[in-house]
């Protein structure tokens, strides 16, 4: 499944040939980068019952992904259910004691649903650890029930969903992030601990790691209670193996786990929060908040999975190796500004400066200058809750 042109740019850029007045200026300003459309989610009623063909399988044409909700899930102990695609190169585990298994989302009700599976296709299997009788077993109510799925709306979807966006600045130089793993070593591996956020199966964003601990930071427009966290999903390593190859594989999906403190989208636009099998991505590294005013002109750069595409890192303003992304509107309220691209799914981006690769902004807004909040004020909030000091040997 191709995700590279699932918005076509020309769509993202918004060129005026006549100033702004203030009050329109203001109005762009105020507008903060979407959550990105992702899918929609689709009713079904499909049970899987102890037998010989124990299994299901979703299939939707196009879908970038599909995410199973059970509404009911009753198993012997010992056995399990997955959720796969064709291929396996993802699987999800699930067995009568949920906290065994892989993550899950919670979506309001009753029931859970599994982590999503990348592609138009999940397969949903039902497996036995020895010999069972069916017919008993349906008689006692074993078994699973769907009652629903999300699945990714198809590159054309979410062309037609997604508005025009003046986050985009001029041209858009945003590059896969491999593109610079040679060219830029420390801002490529600095990118390892940004994730995409997939919120209650239909919309993107962006999230990443703080600290040394299991903490997490992304918009409030994104996260705004501990409600829409149960229902959130983090893909670390969604991004291209080659640059420009449009070759991103699954990596690593985790779910939220506990909503710590919040400030909303009218003052600092923020969320912390942690996540489940906080293990399975400390691989990916960590950022470290650079609590101070933005200088201007310094330059700075974005890690980001705008438009919900694998992540892209924005360096350079419109041309490769031409002007770089900077400082542009040192204060203004909590905001600072700077025309590094961004769009739809980009909130709750970092936004790191290369004289200490660590967070001076978290991102919120489109406009051109684009706008973030300072991370000092968001650091004076959220101190005593995370460990920012990083190793000796860190930079």
């Amino acid at each position: 499944m191709g995700f590279r042109h699932w918005l076509p740019i020309v769509a993202l850029v918004a060129v005026f040939t006549t100033p702004l007045s203030p009050a329109a200026a203001a109005a762009r300003q105020q507008v903060s980068d979407p959550v990105a459309p992702a899918g929609e989610q689709q009713a079904t009623n499909l049970t899987l019952r102890y037998g010989p063909a124990a299994a299901t399988t979703i299939h939707r044409p196009g879908s970038s992904y599909v995410k199973v909700h059970f509404a009911a899930f009753k198993l012997v102990p010992g056995d399990y259910v997955t959720v796969a695609d064709p291929a396996r190169r993802e699987v999800h585990t699930y067995y009568a004691d949920l906290a065994r298994g892989s993550g899950y989302t919670k979506h309001g009700g009753n029931g859970f649903a599994a982590l999503s599976i990348d592609g138009d296709t999940a397969v949903v299997t039902l497996h036995t650890a020895g010999p069972r009788d069916p017919a008993r077993l349906a008689g006692l109510g074993y078994g699973v029930r769907i009652d629903r799925y999300y699945r990714g709306f198809t590159q054309d979807e979410i062309a037609a969903r997604t508005p025009a966006s003046f986050s985009v600045c001029g041209t858009d130089a945003r590059r896969d992030v491999v593109c610079y793993r040679d060219s830029h070593p420390v801002e490529y591996a600095r990118s390892n601990a940004v994730a995409r956020h997939l919120l209650n199966g239909t919309g993107h964003c962006t999230a990443w790691r703080v600290g040394n601990t299991n903490r997490m930071l992304s918009n409030n427009h994104c996260i705004q209670n501990a409600a829409a966290l149960a229902s959130s999903e983090f893909q670390f390593d969604y991004q291209c193996a080659t640059c420009g190859g449009d070759d991103p594989g699954p990596g690593v999906k985790v779910s939220g786990a506990q909503f710590l403190k919040s400030s909303p989208n009218t003052a600092l636009d923020y969320s912390l929060f942690s996540v489940n099998n906080f293990a399975a991505v400390q691989q990916f590294g960590t950022l470290y908040l650079d609590p101070r005013l933005p200088v201007a002109g310094e330059r700075i750069y974005i890690p980001g999975h705008g438009n919900a595409w694998p992540k892209r890192l924005s360096l350079f303003e419109d041309t490769q190796g031409g002007a770089t992304c900077k400082i542009d509107v040192v204060s203004s309220g909590v905001f600072t500004g700077y025309r590094c691209d961004t769009s739809g799914g980009s909130s709750g981006s970092p936004v790191l400066v290369a004289s200490s690769h660590k967070v001076i902004a978290l991102h919120r807004q489109g406009g051109c200058p684009n706008r973030g909040s300072r991370i000092s004020e968001v650091y004076n909030e959220i101190s005593t809750l995370i460990d920012n000091t990083p190793p000796a040997t860190s930079s």
